[in-house]
């Protein structure tokens, strides 16, 4: 039987949970997901429990990290976590520009770019939320607005550093809000993000893997995921539940089967 290239399914568990949530849910996870194929498996969790995340998923097939970094190695930033210190729990991805953060801290393009260069130079992947509000897709920009929010990347470190890197479309109208982004929209702009990335330069980027986030669930996974410029998903509220979480990463495993 032949495949299709694997996906990956992020879980983003946002500020939710405890040292005895993150106990149950990391054992149960891995238990329940030990045996899937042509799927990678991350868990972006709260700086406190990656040390659970250490302690319970090493050497298993799911990966862990953060939801956000410092832009500084270290120094007198009251407050911030390095990509050092996340790299001594092993960490692997690295959430970078959520629109929550942006709102909540008024993040910058620039800013933003800063921290992806910083987690590729530790050896961490970054997974970079790009999109667009309600009101810039009603007013037919969206693409614009990606496109700024790419360009201050590749203006500032060239399109090869997305090598081996994660890129999460996720219309901020979309978040937590029930109405997810068609698939007709999604398979659009994820084409147009790899488009706007290889433009340009000689060689295509290599391992760049697209990916939708905005209300992702067990209804819609199938149909986002089989769609050809999607590589997988960014799942947030519902990756808190341990069973919907392993069948969107079980829809996302067939669809890589023809």
């Amino acid at each position: 039987m032949t495949t299709r290239k694997e996906k990956i399914i992020i879980g983003n568990l946002k500020m939710n949970g405890s040292l005895d949530f993150y106990s149950s849910y990391f054992n149960d996870v891995k238990e329940n997901l030990k045996n899937l194929n042509n799927v990678l498996i991350g868990l972006c969790v709260p700086y406190p429990y990656l040390f659970k995340a250490e302690e319970i998923l090493k050497n298993s097939n799911i990966g862990w990290g953060s939801q956000n970094v410092a832009k500084f190695l270290s120094g007198a930033y009251t407050g911030e976590v390095s990509a050092g210190m996340l790299k001594d729990f092993l960490s692997l991805y690295v959430i970078v520009g959520h629109s929550e953060r942006n709102t909540a801290y008024c993040e910058s393009d620039e800013n933003i770019a800063d921290k992806f260069k910083i987690i590729k130079d530790q050896g961490m992947m970054p997974i970079l939320c790009v999109g667009e509000t309600l009101i810039e897709r009603e007013a037919g920009i969206m693409e614009t607005v990606v496109e700024s929010q790419l360009k201050a990347i590749i203006e500032r470190y060239g399109a090869k550093t997305f090598d081996d890197t994660i890129i999460a479309y996720e219309p901020i109208w979309a978040i937590g809000s029930d109405m997810a982004a068609t698939p007709a929209q999604t398979n659009k702009m994820c084409k147009f993000i790899r488009n706007k990335i290889n433009k340009n330069i000689t060689n295509e980027v290599k391992n760049l893997k697209i990916i939708y986030g905005g209300s992702v669930n067990t209804k819609n996974a199938l149909q986002l995921f089989a769609l050809e410029s999607v590589d997988g998903g960014l799942i947030g509220r519902a990756s808190l539940d341990v069973s919907e979480f392993v069948s969107i990463c079980k829809a996302a495993t067939s669809v890589t089967k023809k």
